[in-house]
């Protein structure tokens, strides 16, 4: 991947942040089933921006080989990215899978993620100190 272009391109600038940013607007599917709603960037799943002319390149970490949402990511960055002043084209790479970790994720994506997992054990332990079925409580 080539580094950031420093040239205006269309009369705007184009840069690693500003597809940053449009990646943050990403939510990461399988986060959002667990309720922890976590965007790409947060996520960590955002490995390099590369930006050459009016082109950007995105490389992204899947979390596991397993991955179905490739379609969901490329779709949404590329719209998104697609849509900057400036940016012609967008590709969206990924990697294979077996490099991401939970390491890679932000310091608050971590405590978001922790604290719905906390939340989800409480209430699988009330219900089943109820005697109720996991997920039948009213509360579900």
């Amino acid at each position: 991947m080539s580094g950031a272009n420093e040239e205006p391109v269309g009369g705007e600038e184009v840069d690693a942040e500003r597809v940053r940013d449009c990646l943050r607007e990403v939510v990461d599917p399988c986060s959002a089933a667990t309720g922890s709603n976590l965007n790409m960037v947060e996520m960590g799943l955002v490995k390099s921006i590369g930006i050459e002319d009016d082109h950007v390149d995105v490389e992204m970490h899947l979390t596991t080989p397993m991955c179905h949402m490739i379609p969901h990511f490329k779709k949404e960055a590329e719209n998104l990215i697609g849509d900057l002043p400036g940016v012609e084209s967008v590709e969206l790479t990924t990697d294979d899978g077996t490099e991401w970790t939970e390491a890679y994720m932000s310091e608050e994506a971590t405590k978001k993620r922790q604290a719905v997992l906390e939340d989800q054990r409480e209430k699988y332990e009330r219900e089943m100190a109820a005697g109720e079925a996991p997920g039948t409580a009213s509360d579900a």
